[in-house]
């Protein structure tokens, strides 16, 4: 069980998709979670309900000093609240992109830094940052997401370098394509004269996710990855996006990869 090993958790993002999975997996194995959500009223049952905005920087602190004084110390936190644009760059213009970097990195790192703080003071924890198979394989048209994903990617590796013998544990954990309803929830900006390529790859995005996997698979991936009590990039989706994809970009070339990508999304 994992409560011998973590007691309390952060995870942001508790409402929806992976995030909720995640919670109702961390309950049943007895670890107390405190979730975070916009809308606190959608967390679920046996999580304590905080409030958090990702590019409200009084709200990061706010919610942290909350869960640590209640918990007694976080022993876990799980980085994975985020969102979706979908536009050709920079969609929504410059401020937009903006956003994307403060949701998927510049937030995310912010609550990294706070619980590092205390994990290195009690010599234990792990810090668990949620990215994407996008890291290894951008996505079309999500620029910002790319971007975010892939500097979040970046201060995973580097933290777990910097923090190896502090006993605290770094996982970048990388999921592929879910069904979360994430398309859904997505903002998708469409500018005057959009091109057709990126019409198709939207309706790739949406027919992918429409036969991905459950959520439930990507909670049996994190729990695995913590009771191994390991660092490292921890892949979880499909066999082919989680497994045979990064294999064949892996012994490959740049170009090969680059073609993979594009005949993925149904770019010729």
């Amino acid at each position: 069980m994992l409560d011998i090993r973590y007691r309390t958790c952060l995870l942001t993002g508790a409402s929806t998709g992976l995030g909720e999975a995640f919670a109702r997996m961390l309950l049943a194995e007895g670890v107390r979670v405190w979730g975070t959500s916009r809308d606190v009223a959608r967390v679920p049952a046996g999580v304590r309900p905080l409030r958090l905005d990702l590019e409200d920087t009084d709200s990061i602190e706010e919610a942290w000093r909350t869960a640590e004084a209640e918990s007694g110390g976080i022993d876990l936190l799980v980085n994975n609240a985020g969102s979706g644009v979908f536009g050709g760059f920079p969609a929504g213009g410059v401020s937009g992109f903006e956003r994307q970097i403060d949701q998927l990195l510049k937030g995310p790192a912010r609550l990294g830094a706070r619980a590092l703080e205390g994990m290195r003071a009690r010599g234990r924890g792990c810090i668990v940052f949620v990215t994407s198979l996008a890291v290894e394989f951008p996505i079309p048209f999500m620029a910002g997401y790319d971007g975010g994903k892939a500097g979040l990617a970046a201060l995973a590796c580097s933290l777990g370098l910097e923090a190896r013998t502090d006993g605290v544990t770094v996982i970048d954990f990388r999921p592929g394509d879910y069904r979360t309803g994430f398309n859904q929830s997505m903002a998708r900006i469409s500018e005057a004269g959009e091109v057709a390529d990126a019409t198709r790859v939207w309706s790739v995005l949406e027919r992918k996710l429409a036969r991905a996997p459950e959520p439930t698979r990507a909670a049996r991936d994190l729990r695995r990855a913590l009771l191994r009590g390991r660092g490292g990039v921890v892949r979880s989706g499909s066999f082919f996006q989680a497994r045979l994809a990064p294999f064949l970009a892996r012994f490959g070339t740049e170009r090969l990869r680059r073609r993979l990508a594009a005949r993925y999304f149904g770019l010729g």
